[in-house]
């Protein structure tokens, strides 16, 4: 084969440090904002981020260049530094410092979007930890619970 064709998808999910609910509905819009230029400026396409008051969903696309830590990196560290430049009264805010990261086909990228975009609905019903327990089981990942919160 001649040239090089790739379509990755990555789902990320990560929580603020100890899930502290800093992501309140008077922000979340702009820091999913920012987080979506924090995609482009690093070569990713951003097809959607959301979350809820303690832990962001960022569904990009990403280059083959990019691994999933590299993409997490950029979004946390670059959202963090906004933040804390753009909220003064979030001085202690923080990303929890691990994260997942899940494969998804672009035939199911839409399901995904509405996935992120009902976070508020769907936490309602379910904690961000079940949430994330139910990610790495569905996804078959072995995990240890006292390694997960940090």
């Amino acid at each position: 084969m001649a040239n090089t064709y790739t379509a990755l998808h990555y789902h990320l999910v990560y929580s603020t440090k100890n899930r502290f609910p800093y992501l309140t509905q008077d922000i979340e819009a702009r820091v999913w904002a920012y987080i979506g230029g924090v995609a482009r400026k690093h070569g990713m396409v951003a097809l959607q981020i959301g979350g809820f008051d303690d832990h962001i969903h960022a569904l990009v696309s990403a280059p083959p260049t990019l691994s999933p830590s590299q993409i997490a990196q950029y979004l946390k560290g670059d959202s963090s530094k906004w933040i804390h430049e753009t909220f003064p009264e979030l001085q202690a805010f923080a990303w929890q410092q691990g994260y997942g990261a899940f494969t998804v086909s672009k035939s199911i990228t839409d399901v995904v979007v509405r996935y992120i975009c009902n976070q508020r609905e769907h936490h309602q019903r379910q904690n961000f930890q079940e949430e994330y327990r139910d990610f790495l089981q569905k996804h078959g990942v072995e995990y240890d619970e006292q390694y997960v919160w940090g």
